[in-house]
């Protein structure tokens, strides 16, 4: 049953305005679920684990979806709200899971731009964030490699490889090399960065853990090496 207002009545709604709209749709939220023109929020209440959730009746662009949670998206924005320079790598870890090449190669090279530009109100220029290594505080502290992986998206962890590990050029495939320089993705200097490899989540696991979990599709992954990083002096066997 829907929530009532204590004072009149009605259904409880939210309405998002045109200047919101705009702004989910450049990215703002990575839940996928953007733009609701209506929302009638039903009661918080809590899964069979034990899980809070905030069931909703939505209805946005995307037409109408009857008890949605939208309790994570509720919580996304209000992280985002506290800290906006994150919204853009909250956009890059959604299009890791979509496994949208296209976008992830645009952002990131909008991305030398925008830090150049970007100061603090003291007049002070502020550190960039790294978006290719952010890892997310909402989500495990997983990075877009992890993502990635969880969502099965070789191509996107193909790109992920040449544009942040000091994985070897003569390890990718030359159709991959070649389709992610056409895109217009550039490999970086790595000195004195980490290998994107390396990073661990919550639970100490690097995405080559994740892989090893999962299996399938990422058997000969783990197999080649190639999701290990190079330490003193090893090579991924492929």
């Amino acid at each position: 049953m829907t929530s009532q207002c204590s004072a009149c009545g009605n259904p409880l709604t939210l309405e998002v305005d045109e200047e919101e709209e705009d702004e989910y749709d450049q990215g703002g939220s990575s839940s996928g679920t953007v733009v609701p023109d209506s929302v009638q929020l039903d009661a918080s209440s809590h899964t069979s684990s034990g899980e809070e959730q905030v069931l909703c009746n939505l209805n946005n662009e995307g037409g109408f979806q009857e008890g949605f949670d939208i309790l994570p998206v509720l919580k996304e924005e209000s992280y985002l709200k506290a800290f906006p320079e994150e919204r853009r790598c909250r956009a890059f870890l959604e299009f890791c899971a979509e496994g949208d090449v296209g976008a992830i190669i645009d952002l990131i090279n909008g991305e030398e731009d925008e830090n150049a530009s970007m100061s603090s109100d003291e007049g002070v220029a502020a550190k960039p964030i790294d978006v290719l290594r952010y890892q997310d505080p909402m989500g495990s502290l997983n990075t877009g490699l992890h993502v990635a992986i969880s969502n099965g998206r070789e191509e996107i962890v193909w790109l992920l490889l040449f544009l942040a590990s000091n994985l070897e050029l003569h390890y990718f495939p030359p159709d991959i090399v070649e389709a992610a320089r056409t895109l217009g993705a550039t490999r970086e200097e790595h000195t004195g960065k980490v290998d994107i490899r390396v990073l661990e989540n919550s639970e100490h696991g690097t995405a080559e853990n994740l892989a090893h979990q999962l299996g399938g599709v990422w058997e000969p992954w783990i197999q080649s090496g190639r999701l290990r990083p190079v330490v003193n002096g090893f090579l991924p066997i492929v």
